[in-house]
């Protein structure tokens, strides 16, 4: 797999009692974590998946687009 960089938007979550790692531009891609860093990890690891199955399914990979100005 070509690694491609998209935004993670991670934060902690009271509810939930985790961090919360986000990919905005994949649709559904999140995860979470007992730290920052698993939240994190879990994220990669998830939007490795999330990639596979569109692969998968034939369906489009949105391009990175960076930044984002606003969430």
């Amino acid at each position: 797999m070509n690694r491609k960089h998209y935004e993670i938007i991670i934060y902690w979550s009271d509810a939930d009692a985790a961090f919360i790692a986000e990919v905005p531009e994949l649709p559904g891609c999140m995860a979470d974590g007992a730290t920052y860093e698993q939240a994190l990890e879990n994220a990669q690891s998830t939007m490795h998946d999330w990639i596979e199955t569109a692969t998968q399914l034939n369906r489009p990979i949105p391009a990175p687009r960076g930044r984002l100005m606003f969430a």
